[in-house]
């Protein structure tokens, strides 16, 4: 009984992050329904924006000060001007420009854009050397290939359609959609959904290197939530003059900020700091594609939307790739491990074996002049 409990919390603790952001992906499967609502209920996106972080920083504000209290570092100067560039690249330019190019090219290629943030991720990580990478060895090339694999199936889902699955049932949940316009500026938005996942995938790149100076997440996720939120209210300030904008009633827009400041900009962002942290920020963008595939899920089983068959040959080609990859980065990070245990575990003998030296020579008798 207790080897069996040893052993579950053995793989507890191996498989935590996986877990972590599987429910992270789970989050912001609910987050794409519900401010879908919200905006077709009229909110704007960039108000909503800044309020979903105005709450996240309320909320995250006092279990950073209590809990890590003793932890966290002084804040310099220069580190503020860092958590503000690193609250730019991940609230007031990222989300921003996903929005706008939302508006102006569609959700499919939005979604399939964002996807890429995976690859966007691991090209940077390696440039920098954050991400290990040997293609002599057969790991090595599990990552490439996983990589690759991911990006296949995602714009296999983007762009072949293939034929319409039918619906089994009525759907459950309706959700009236405005008429959808024509997209004039689809090259405008198409820079802007790029631009969008560059900046966020040099987000995920530049947690890693902040948390190194700043190791405190709860605090990090607070100072982004509030200075993201400065960045993108004058954002909207300047592109949104009408005052009723920023005005939300006691309905599914008031649901939609707590929920995206609570559970999305508050504990999700922990939960990926958290992990950038340990296993690197690669692993945390590989698993980007789940919420694709659990949105096509659901909207197919409870809202009654369309499901190509490109979509499901799409989603299971995503799940090959992510497969490969972290096959690649478990063996990497087992590897490394066993290097720094077994470089420490010399070190404690070379150490051992100079105090026994230095024991004998301090037992012989100086000899006179």
């Amino acid at each position: 009984m207790a080897l069996m409990a040893f052993t579950f919390g053995d793989l507890y603790r191996r498989f935590k992050p996986h877990l972590l952001m599987v429910l992270a992906q789970i989050g912001y499967t609910f987050l794409y329904f519900i401010t879908e609502a919200s905006f077709e209920h009229g909110m704007n996106p960039y108000v909503y924006v800044t309020y979903r972080h105005i709450v996240a920083g309320l909320v995250m504000l006092p279990f950073a000060y209590f809990l890590e209290r003793k932890q966290r570092p002084k804040l310099t100067i220069a580190l503020f001007v860092e958590i503000f560039i690193l609250s730019l690249l991940g609230v007031g330019l990222t989300l921003n420009m996903y929005f706008a190019s939302l508006r102006c090219t569609s959700p499919t290629f939005v979604a399939s854009m964002v996807n890429t943030i995976a690859s966007l991720t691991f090209t940077i990580a390696v440039a920098l050397r954050l991400e290990g990478l040997d293609l002599g060895n057969p790991r090595g090339k599990a990552k490439v290939l996983g990589t690759l694999v991911s990006l296949a199936g995602v714009m296999t889902m983007t762009f072949y359609k293939g034929p319409i699955v039918e619906n089994l049932w009525h759907p459950l949940i309706h959700i009236h959609r405005k008429a959808s316009s024509n997209h004039e500026s689809w090259l405008k938005g198409s820079i802007l959904a790029v631009a969008s996942c560059i900046f966020w995938s040099m987000w995920y790149i530049m947690q890693a290197f902040t948390l190194k100076r700043y190791p405190a997440q709860l605090s990090l996720t607070t100072w982004m939530s509030f200075v993201g939120a400065a960045q993108s209210a004058f954002f909207t300030l300047i592109v949104e003059r009408r005052k009723a904008a920023w005005l939300i009633g006691y309905n599914i827009d008031f649901w939609s900020t707590v929920y995206g400041g609570v559970v999305v900009s508050g504990l999700i962002v922990f939960i990926q700091l958290w992990c950038t942290d340990v296993k690197g920020p690669v692993f945390v963008t590989m698993f980007n594609p789940i919420s694709t595939i659990l949105v096509a899920i659901f909207a197919y089983f409870v809202l009654g939307e369309k499901l190509y068959l490109g979509s499901i040959l799409g989603a299971a080609v995503v799940i090959i790739g992510l497969y490969l990859l972290l096959w690649g980065k478990e063996d990497q990070q087992s590897h490394s491990k066993s290097q720094d245990q077994s470089y420490s575990s010399y070190n404690e003998q070379k150490e051992t074996k100079i105090q026994r030296v230095a024991s004998l020579e301090s037992k012989i008798p100086a000899s006179e002049p």
